[in-house]
């Protein structure tokens, strides 16, 4: 994908000029060939005519088309972000009015790029508002543009892949790539071609750019669709075990000029893939016995052995539909989105209920809220204070909850979960991989007797406002009172040497694996630290004892840690 953003210093008139003049000067796409759409307005939203117009000073009225927001207006989810966009078209084949075949899914009519208008935000609650600052999102595809500079009909046909396709066949026993979709492809070989080298071009760049397959996050991404080229290449095309990785040279060879970090990486590349691909080929045979021994009496897998497969084997759900498919079965996939959502649930109630306690409910401030607060003269909270030890005094700017900011006169009260929004402070946000501060803001009277408890269990930092987010334990706040910032010390002085040991931590991995270790993220809090960095394989016991040699030499030396203030680029030239 090819983008480009703009953060507020253009919009749609430079946007839809922009796209004009790059393909049709510097790509020299014929101009009667291309279509733009924009949006035709709904019952929440108007008719995007601004970018109509715009359109109408490049192309003629019969190639400038209103489409429905199914197509022409974006969203991030169900709140966020969002904002009508404009598609633009080429019709291969020319010569001809295709304005008709614009969004039919014809493969001669191709959507080449999209121009995303960010200028809304919704809300659960609000709805749909402006933004206070509107942007550009724009997004190419590279391999249909490709397609049309070399005029080839798919993809699959330029020399993006044309190598890859040609080592595969090598490697397969049932023939070669002839491009075959759809009921045209019973036995899924030409699927099969191009799910492969799909995945062995995004393994390949994933893992030069430094991530890794796992159990968690990106690197489950990336486990499972290594395990679903696997089991195409072995099931479909018959290739031995191990032929995958064969492949990670052609993809080096093709694409090493424009980017170089895979030829740097390429031994990493194949250490990573070739482990995991012969892990995953002895699995592979588990999950198949396994599958056949399901009880499928009714022609259907059931939903728990179904996520048993997903969860437990590593199978994604389009292997096992396919795996299904083959066998004349069907899968239980509703039952299985909510295995799904049962275990997501219990994955966000535990990260909750981990970090503020039981009863939690999620605060989070997004782009709106914080214009509200700027809207209504709430400075950013001054947080300058959390570098010294000081019961700080302060006062309360903004209280906010799950309905929403209190007003003036409403107050949080005993048992209330809030955020309250402070003019200064001295606790230390969540950030670069350390939990927030924990603690309490005392409040106060005229007198400066204490009135009120308010527990402090996660702070966040949102555009530079910091949200104590809590419970009142005692008393009732309320904007504009006065309190007292009481951060739990004892429990800072445990965090901070584990935050230094991650700094220890990296620089004995790099002096043990060498300086290839790149940080990938971290954990710090006053019980351990997580330190995640990027290496082709798990270290050896031997590379364990020396990692742990020269940390426990460093905490031996008991080296003095200092604190120095400094520009950015300073700090990016200390070694």
């Amino acid at each position: 994908m090819l983008g480009t953003w703009s953060f507020g210093d253009y919009f749609k008139k430079e946007a839809i000029n922009f796209a004009y003049q790059l393909l049709t000067q510097q790509y020299q796409l014929d101009p009667e060939r291309l279509y733009a759409t924009y949006f035709e307005g709904d019952d929440n939203v108007s008719k995007d005519v601004e970018a109509r117009d715009y359109w109408l000073q490049y192309l003629p009225p019969s190639r400038v088309i209103g489409c429905a927001a199914a197509d022409n207006f974006w969203e991030m989810g169900d709140t966020g972000p969002c904002g009508p966009c404009s598609e633009i078209h080429y019709d291969r084949i020319g010569d001809r009015d295709a304005s008709a075949l614009v969004n039919a899914d014809d493969p001669n009519v191709l959507e080449i790029w999209n121009l995303v208008f960010i200028q809304y935000n919704t809300d659960a609650k609000t709805g749909l508002t402006l933004l206070p600052q509107q942007h550009i999102d724009t997004g190419m595809g590279l391999e249909r543009l490709v397609s049309i500079l070399q005029k080839k009909q798919s993809n699959y046909d330029t020399d993006a892949f044309s190598p890859i396709f040609e080592k595969l066949e090598e490697l397969s026993k049932v023939g070669p790539y002839e491009g075959k979709l759809g009921n045209d492809d019973p036995t899924l070989k030409d699927t099969a071609y191009r799910v492969i080298s799909d995945h062995i071009r995004t393994l390949s760049f994933a893992i030069a750019d430094g991530a890794v397959p796992n159990n968690e996050g990106r690197g489950y991404v990336l486990r499972r669709i290594l395990r679903r080229a696997t089991r195409y290449g072995q099931q479909i095309l018959k290739a031995e075990p191990g032929f995958f990785q064969q492949l990670v040279p052609v993809v080096v060879e093709n694409f090493k000029e424009a980017y170089p970090e895979l030829l740097e990486n390429e031994a990493t590349i194949l250490d990573v893939i070739s482990e995991e691909e012969a892990a995953f080929s002895s699995m592979l045979t588990r999950g198949i016995k396994f599958f056949e021994q399901i009880n499928n009496s009714h022609g259907q897998i059931p939903a728990k052995e179904v996520f048993f497969l997903y969860d437990t084997l590593g199978f994604p759900l389009d292997l096992t539909e396919l795996m299904a498919e083959e066998a004349g079965l069907t899968v239980d996939t509703q039952g299985f989105h909510k295995e799904m959502q049962k275990q997501q649930k219990r994955s966000r109630e535990a990260r909750a209920l981990q970090k503020t306690g039981e009863g939690a409910q999620l605060l989070e401030l997004i782009a709106e809220q914080t214009a509200a607060l700027q809207k209504n003269n709430v400075l950013p909270t001054d947080d300058s204070y959390k570098y010294h030890r000081i019961d700080l005094p302060t006062n309360i700017m903004s209280i906010f909850g799950n309905e929403g900011f209190y007003n003036n006169e409403e107050s949080a009260n005993p048992g209330d979960f809030v955020g309250i929004i402070l003019e200064k402070s001295s606790f230390y946000p969540e950030g670069g991989g350390q939990e927030a501060d924990l603690g309490f803001l005392s409040l106060l009277d005229k007198s400066n007797s204490v009135v009120g408890i308010f527990e402090v269990q996660d702070v966040q930092s949102y555009g530079g406002f910091l949200l104590h987010k809590g419970i009142v334990k005692q008393g009732n706040f309320k904007v504009g009172q006065k309190v007292h910032c009481r951060v739990d010390y004892e429990r800072r002085s445990l965090v901070e040497p584990n935050h230094s040991m991650t700094h220890v931590l990296n620089a004995a991995l790099r002096q043990v694996l060498g300086d290839k270790v790149d940080q990938r993220g971290s954990l710090v809090n006053d019980e351990k630290l997580r330190f995640d960095f990027t290496h082709k394989k798990a270290l050896t016991q031997k590379q364990l004892q020396k990692t742990e040699e020269i940390c426990q030499q460093i905490i031996n030396n008991s080296l003095g840690v200092t604190t120095t203030i400094m520009p950015l680029t300073e700090a990016q030239a200390i070694n």
